[in-house]
């Protein structure tokens, strides 16, 4: 429910028939989806289709020689209803952006190879995803794999002769094997947990492969898990960051949850390997000796994302302490590989780290990590003394090493989509501020450069709403942080319909995060305020607020929520006849519980992919470890105070106090809560009387991917809205 990840977009264009690519060869007409440069914003209102129309940026790499970018676009076509990946050049100022891939086929990870000569990627042109080349100038593209199956990611070696990539294995046995005369049967027999993931039945698992590349082909191809059931990188949402190759080509890092039915399903404890290519032989770095330098277990949670230094004598990962708990505080640990002692660099952040990257002195790291409603980019030496080195109302989403003294960096905010950006920074000065932890000593002097400028086409032409923080006092008298968005053209001389958002999670943060479905500036467009809290239960405000949450759904969280909307209902701008509450996942959960709760605030209510029944949601959902830790146990330990006051809290149990409209939306695919939480709510809400509406996706999970879904959500969202916010039009007081 926690796991957070942007999706993609954009419109198409056609080929011209029998058109000629970079290579000379001629393909048939094709209709390639690419950036849409001849959008019109009407009145600069934000719409679905503007938002669909944006090309989403994804991963990037500068060149060893330090001279240029390359870089992933996403375009989506609502017409063909499909996303395109293409692959981009730059220079590392951001000058001759130039598109390099103009076929019909998504490519993607694209990685400089070959002293900066030539570039690598993926792509299907094959018929199945493989890794090609190009010249950095896009001609000369040539496939250098023929792997089985389907290349999902790779890297190649620091000394270019080795490819290190994932592709999928089989898991298990199919009904087929058991039954070879019952070829055509859908029966899936289950003799364990785990069998369902995410939004698939779980038939396949990734392994890493490492093959020989003699700078023409890969070679033959050797699964470091061979015979292993176990995943690496994890699913359902690991990728490259997962694996690292040493310094010096001859070992790979990887992470690993060795695990696999009940005892995947109820344990977060995945560790860190190291693979030896000479000898093919691995050992746990996460539980050598079990202990950290101050003789503790601290590594029982989530162990991932290796980063060798680039001297070779550290490796770096993300660390959390505790089994079970995936929302922990994620540490950054290192790990001396001469002595075999770990360290915990980043004690003063009482936060989590989310990326990191290495400096090349091997002597310092930066990370990204959430404070008060924003992501930063922040620096720590072995020592732990860590230095805040960005501010603003913007969130880092990624940091990488560029030049000398430079971080390239994807950045977006509230108020605009990614872009690629550098950032250039001073020595930090001795000033401290413990406002984040023990100690963090701030950067005086940055300077911040955007690269890329994918959607200026479509920004220049918006009217943005104004977006600003606001604290209110709590009711146990702590300060919360919320952001306040305000509608397009706001004049504060009218009344407006009035949003609580919901965070979903539950320990996500609300910071300046851009989303291409809830997003807070395509409802400041239709002329609705938004107010959105970073309740307990939300990491970037200390790990007591952060950890307030488990055992605690229907408890201060709650109170906080009405804490903000009661605050902000006062101003004279608000008009407090006319509020909504609307969410997603835990959102989605508050939604169903403040709907029984909400002592008549609140004049319609919007449910995506929330929790109606918390046990019917134990036992249904595929990730105990979340259910146990955040639930407090199972609905049958009589014993469990924790678990009973959580069950006791279910949003089923006070349907007889619904009284207000309610859209429930929900995707079938969605199994980490399943479809029938958002029926069983409209079924509820049908058979009270309460004006009710259901939107069901059969082909999606706990997101909405596909455009033309998208487009519906939105038309559907803002129909019910409007429908009983804007019975009467936006007053003047």
């Amino acid at each position: 429910m926690r796991k957070n990840t942007a999706t993609l977009m954009a419109t198409a264009l056609l080929l011209a028939s029998c058109a000629t690519d970079k290579t000379g060869a001629t393909q048939e007409t094709a209709p390639i989806i690419g950036k849409q440069t001849e959008i019109k914003i009407e009145n600069g209102r934000m719409t679905p289709e503007a938002l669909w129309a944006m090309g989403r940026i994804g991963d990037y790499q500068l060149a060893s020689n330090g001279k240029q970018i390359v870089y992933t676009v996403a375009y989506y076509s609502v017409e063909q209803n499909k996303s395109h990946r293409v692959i981009y050049v730059m220079n590392a100022d951001g000058t001759d952006n130039t598109l390099l891939t103009t076929s019909a086929f998504s490519e993607s990870n694209p990685v400089w190879i070959k002293n900066d000569s030539k570039i690598a990627f993926l792509s299907s042109e094959s018929g199945k995803s493989q890794i090609w080349e190009m010249n950095p100038d896009g001609t000369g593209r040539r496939q250098i794999s023929d792997f089985d199956g389907d290349i999902e990611g790779f890297t190649p070696s620091p000394t270019g002769d080795k490819i290190l990539f994932v592709a999928q294995v089989k898991y298990g046995q199919r009904t087929v094997d058991l039954y070879p005369d019952l070829p055509k049967t859908t029966g899936i027999l289950v003799d364990d947990l785990m069998y369902k993931h995410w939004d698939e039945w779980v038939e396949t698992v990734p392994h890493p492969y490492v093959a020989d590349f003699n700078g023409e082909q890969m070679g033959k191809a050797t699964d470091i898990l061979a015979g292993e059931p176990y995943e690496s990188p994890m699913k359902p949402f690991g990728g490259m960051e997962q694996l690292a190759w040493s310094p010096d080509g001859k070992q790979i890092a990887y992470t690993c949850r060795k695990k696999t039915g009940l005892a995947y399903t109820i344990s977060t404890d995945s560790d860190i390997y190291l693979y030896n290519i000479e000898n093919a032989q691995t050992i746990n770095l996460c539980k050598q000796n079990g202990k950290s330098t101050d003789g503790k277990d601290m590594m029982a949670g989530y162990d991932t994302n290796p980063a060798f230094s680039p001297d070779g004598k550290y490796i770096a990962w993300q660390s959390m302490e505790r089994d079970g708990y995936e929302s922990d505080r994620n540490r950054l640990c290192v790990f001396d590989l001469q002595s075999g002692e770990k360290h915990f660099i980043t004690e003063a952040f009482d936060s989590s780290v989310d990326v990191f990257c290495w400096e090349r002195d091997s002597k310092h790291l930066y990370f990204i990590g959430v404070w008060h409603g924003t992501s930063m980019i922040y620096r720590t030496n072995l020592k732990g003394e860590v230095v805040k080195l960005t501010d603003g109302d913007y969130d880092y989403a990624s940091v990488a090493l560029g030049n000398p003294g430079q971080l390239i960096v994807k950045r977006h905010s509230i108020s605009h989509a990614d872009e690629i950006f550098s950032v250039m920074s001073d020595e930090p000065q001795a000033t401290s501020d413990h406002s984040e932890g023990k100690l963090v000593i701030r950067c005086s002097s940055l300077v911040v450069e955007q690269l890329t400028h994918e959607n200026d086409h479509i920004f220049s032409q918006l009217k943005l709403g104004k977006v600003e923080p606001r604290w209110t006092t709590t009711t146990d008298g702590k300060q919360m942080l919320s952001w306040v968005i305000y509608p397009t053209d706001f004049d504060p001389n009218k009344k407006y319909p009035t949003l609580l958002f919901c965070q979903g999670g539950p320990q996500s943060p609300v910071s300046q995060f851009w989303s291409f479905r809830w997003n807070f500036q395509i409802m400041a467009a239709n002329d609705y305020i938004i107010i959105a809290p970073n309740r307990r239960g939300l990491p970037g405000i200390g790990s007591e607020w952060n950890e307030a949450i488990s055992g605690d759904y229907g408890g201060q969280c709650m109170k906080d929520y009405l804490s903000a909307i009661d605050d902000f209902a006062r101003e004279p701008y608000v008009d407090a006849d006319r509020l909504g509450c609307v969410g997603a996942s835990f959102g989605g959960f508050s939604v169903y519980w403040l709907a029984g709760h909400h002592d008549k605030r609140f004049k319609a209510f919007i449910a995506h992919d929330g929790i109606f029944n918390i046990e019917q949601q134990y036992l249904e959902t595929e990730e105990m470890w979340f259910a146990n830790w955040d639930m407090g146990g199972a609905y049958w330990e009589k014993d469990n105070p924790i678990a009973q006051r959580t069950f006791a809290n279910s949003p089923h149990k006070f349907v007889d106090k619904w009284d207000t409209p309610i859209l429930c939306i929900h995707g079938e695919k969605d199994y980490r809560i399943l479809a029938s939480q958002g029926m069983s709510a409209f079924n509820a809400a049908v058979l009270r009387g309460v004006p009710a509406q259901l939107l069901i996706y059969p082909d999606e999970n706990h997101w909405v991917l596909r455009p033309q879904n998208g487009i519906l959500w939105q038309r559907t969202f803002f129909n019910w809205l409007d429908k009983w916010l804007k019975k009467e039009t936006v007053s003047s007081k």
